[in-house]
């Protein structure tokens, strides 16, 4: 699936998200909430990458390690769309800054 698809498809279950929170009662999720749930992720990545190298024991680490992996994206692909960033372009632009520094 290319870039522009998964965004798509992340703001969709974003959307979900936003539907879900609010016929429960609560306000929809803020760039902030995503940011402070992408932490969140990141921690559980960490953990996860650890018992995958033998540094903690988690139950499955390794079968749950993409599945952390594809929350981590989902969140940075949500928080492009909020802030309209063309996160292809970016990308485009930080590897070929940093394929100028390393070369």
């Amino acid at each position: 699936m290319e870039l522009a698809a998964l965004q798509a498809r992340a703001v969709e279950i974003s959307k979900l998200y936003d539907r879900h929170n609010t016929s429960a009662g609560r306000t929809e999720w803020t760039t902030g909430d995503l940011a402070l749930g992408f932490a969140g992720d990141e921690g559980d990545l960490a953990k996860l990458v650890m018992a995958v190298d033998g540094r903690r024991e988690i139950d499955d680490a390794r079968s749950r390690l993409g599945h952390e992996l594809a929350d981590c994206l989902w969140s940075v692909l949500v928080l492009a769309d909020r802030y309209h960033i063309d996160l292809a372009a970016e990308f485009a632009r930080m590897t070929d800054e940093l394929d100028t520094k390393l070369r």
